[in-house]
């Protein structure tokens, strides 16, 4: 029998579900550019960015989406997206004459506010973090604060 203390509460499973909601879209994102590679590459040339960018962009979004959702060095993870939503929103969409510009705009700014929030509250109990928490003995103090 468990102990009230080691329960999961609601908000554990609704920090859940939302890490989850917050990565899809990177792990979709990153997924969709590492498959069509050539169009990538291509595609960041025409914004005169090289290919390695695009490369380190889906490793981004590949490897701090999958810190988010697992819970995993997510304040870490988070803080990349959402500095990375930052940079996206100021320099790619710009253009308020545009709906939909201004849309993507506001978009990018919710979800890095979201980003900050996880990375200032930290994944929650269900997590991997959670679980190397518990096994703190000879960690590093930098990898504690990190979870």
């Amino acid at each position: 029998m468990h102990s009230a203390s080691s329960r999961f509460q609601p908000a554990d499973f609704i920090l859940l579900l939302g890490r989850l909601l917050l990565s899809l879209i990177f792990l979709h994102e990153g997924s969709v550019l590492a498959s069509e590679i050539s169009a990538t590459v291509d595609t960041f040339a025409k914004l005169g960015l090289a290919a390695p960018v695009a490369f380190a962009v889906i490793a981004l979004q590949l490897g701090a989406g999958l810190s988010v959702a697992a819970g995993f060095l997510s304040r870490l993870g988070a803080l990349a997206l959402a500095f990375f939503c930052l940079a996206t929103a100021l320099l790619f969409h710009t253009n308020f004459a545009s709906q939909n510009e201004l849309l993507h705009f506001e978009k990018d700014l919710a979800i890095a506010g979201g980003m900050f929030v996880l990375a200032a509250c930290g994944a929650g109990s269900i997590s991997i973090d959670n679980l190397l928490k518990q096994r703190t003995a000879g960690m590093p103090a930098w990898l504690r604060a990190a979870m």
